[in-house]
C-alpha cells in the first residue's frame, strides 16, 4: 500500500508500506523442513523459500523471517520503508521483541542459566533487524488468513519436494 501525506515544506510525499508474512515447518521434529515467506509492497507480491533436510521448527521459522527480512534490505527501493512483520510463531515474535535483550545482557544465556537454542539465528535476526524499521505480529496459524495459509502451502510444497526431489 502507498500511503501519501503532507511534509511541512507542504509538498506530497509518499511512503510505502511494506508488509511481510512468513512461516516455518518441519516433518517431525527434528526433521526436514521448510520456510516460506511472502513480501507485499509496491502493489506486487514477492515469495522465497527453502529446504533443510535436518532442522527444527524454530529453526525454519526464523530462517523465514531472517531470509525476508534480507530480501528487504538487499533492495534499494524499500530500504529505509516501514516494515510490517507477520508471523504464526510466538517463538518468533516474542523472542526478538521480548527476549531477546535478556539474553544479550545474560551472555546469550536464558533465564535458566542455558545457552539459547538458534543463537547464530537469533544474532543474525538481530542485527538486521536493527537497521529496518520492523513492526513485529502475531498471527493465529491456520485461521484462514490467506497470505499466512500460502505460505504454510509454500512451506508444505518445499518439504515434500526436499524429502523426495525429482
Amino acid at each position: 500500500m502507498l500511503l501519501l501525506f503532507h511534509s511541512l515544506s507542504g509538498t506530497l510525499s509518499e511512503i510505502m508500506e511494506i508488509e511481510i508474512y512468513t512461516d516455518g515447518g518441519c516433518s517431525g521434529n527434528p526433521g526436514p523442513g521448510g520456510w516460506a515467506y511472502v513480501i507485499l509492497a509496491d502493489g506486487s507480491q514477492k515469495k522465497g523459500s527453502g529446504f533443510d533436510g535436518a532442522t527444527t521448527n524454530n529453526r525454519m521459522e526464523l530462517t523465514a523471517v531472517l531470509k525476508a527480512l534480507e530480501d528487504i534490505a538487499g533492495n534499494e527501493k524499500w530500504s529505509g520503508e516501514k516494515v510490517t512483520l507477520r508471523t504464526d510463531s510466538q517463538y518468533v515474535k516474542r523472542g526478538i521483541t521480548e527476549w531477546i535483550k535478556n539474553w544479550e545482557r545474560n551472555g546469550w544465556k536464558t533465564a535458566a542459566k542455558k545457552p539459547v537454542k538458534n543463537q547464530d539465528l537469533w544474532k543474525s535476526l538481530k542485527r538486521i533487524s536493527d537497521t529496518i524499521s520492523v513492526s513485529w505480529e502475531w498471527l493465529k496459524g491456520h485461521a484462514g488468513d490467506p497470505m499466512n495459509e500460502l505460505c504454510d502451502s509454500m512451506v508444505q510444497k518445499e518439504m515434500t519436494e526436499g524429502i523426495s526431489p525429482g
